[in-house]
């Protein structure tokens, strides 16, 4: 009892400010990836996307002193941007009493890192969009041209769930975008109206189809959890992680303002 009451004695003397807000970081990616990942079929339509997605802005973020400080202290790999930057927006100060104190502070259980095994493109992950050119009564060919006919919103997300689901995707959003180096995000649009400057060649006596595909991304790897201790003794101050883990997690990860086209011709009565 008389140890507990030295406790919370002397917590007024430590000060904590702590704000949570998502500021994330990245890191050199790891795992399996392809070269060259692009099809020829597929196209860039960022420039001709009548719906301006916002920029995906994945800044990086840099530990305070107080911040790398306990990182080091810890043998476990510790990524997760929200509590990196709760270590930087916090502040330690004590009093000569503290030097007789011996203080364990519990901040929660926490996904910790995300370590990126395998990276599949899926440039047929959704069906947006269908163009359709009657060419069966002509006598010559005719152009067909990808044109939206209605936005269309494509979502990915975790292909199951997880504590923390929210941070898991940043996590993994953040090593896949740095290990494909392509513009990846959980929700992306297409506007209505949006067309692109390719054109396919319709046979006269044929009905042309030109299907459009939204693309994505199919991350595989691993999250850590842990409970994470701030530690106190003297002047010395450090990090204790208990209960690790690990889990296997997926997820779908659309790529923003990218399509694939697929053209086919085909032969009908009229």
């Amino acid at each position: 009892m008389m140890k507990k009451a030295l406790v919370y004695l002397l917590l007024p003397m430590i000060f904590l400010t702590i704000t949570l807000t998502p500021v994330f970081a990245a890191e050199e990616g790891e795992g399996e990836t392809e070269e060259n990942p692009i099809p020829d079929s597929a196209m860039d339509i960022s420039k001709d996307n009548t719906y301006p997605n916002p920029t995906q802005d994945l800044p990086r973020l840099h530990p305070s002193e107080l911040a790398q400080e306990l990182l080091d202290s810890t043998d476990i790999k510790i990524e997760n941007p929200e509590l990196i930057k709760m270590f930087n927006e916090s502040a330690i100060k004590g009093s000569k009493l503290a030097l007789f104190m011996n203080v364990s502070i519990y901040l929660g259980q926490w996904p910790l890192a995300y370590e990126s095994e395998e990276s599949k493109f899926n440039w047929d992950f959704e069906k947006v969009n269908t163009n359709v050119l009657d060419n069966r009564g002509g006598n010559e060919a005719k152009k067909i041209q990808y044109s939206q006919d209605q936005q269309k919103r494509i979502k990915g997300g975790l292909t199951a769930e997880v504590p923390n689901g929210e941070m898991v995707q940043q996590l993994m959003l953040l090593k896949a975008t740095e290990k494909l180096n392509m513009p990846l995000t959980f929700s992306t649009v297409i506007g209505y109206n949006t067309k692109a400057d390719r054109y396919y060649s319709v046979p006269p006596q044929m009905m042309g189809y030109l299907d459009t595909y939204a693309a994505a991304v199919n991350e595989k790897g691993k999250v850590t959890y842990g409970e994470v201790y701030l530690r106190m003794r003297g002047d010395k101050k450090w990090l204790e992680v208990k209960n690790v883990t690990q889990q296997g997690i997926g997820a779908w990860i659309p790529i923003q303002d990218y399509v694939n086209l697929r053209v086919q011709t085909t032969k009908q009565p009229r």
